[in-house]
């Protein structure tokens, strides 16, 4: 019988987003559904990646995931932006330069 750990001990293994990193990706999704382009998110701690999963309706697969991957940052940076298709359209060392590609997408919904 496999026994795989919980509680305290479990999650110490487990790859999670800081509140300083929180709050830049809580400010662009705010801005996303004030301007109707999103609805819901969702987030995953797994031992070796943090998810935030972002979606326009509950039942759906994510538009965008945004993931922090600790084993990339000294090789292509921790952080990406994944799309629907499981392409990565950005990746690097700074969060908030990640998420500036997804800062265009809000631009043009505010315009249309």
């Amino acid at each position: 019988m496999h026994f795989q750990p919980t509680g305290p001990s479990s999650s110490q293994n487990q790859v999670a987003f800081h509140r300083t990193e929180l709050g830049p990706i809580m400010g662009l999704y705010g801005r996303m559904v004030a301007a109707g382009e999103w609805r819901d998110y969702g987030i995953s701690h797994l031992t070796d990646v943090a998810v935030f999963s972002i979606f326009r309706r509950t039942a759906e697969h994510p538009l965008y995931r945004i993931e922090k991957r600790p084993k990339l940052r000294d090789k292509q940076g921790q952080y990406a932006v994944i799309g629907m298709d499981g392409r990565i359209l950005k990746r690097g060392h700074d969060l908030k330069t990640v998420l500036r590609v997804l800062e265009r997408k809000l631009i043009r919904a505010v315009d249309a």
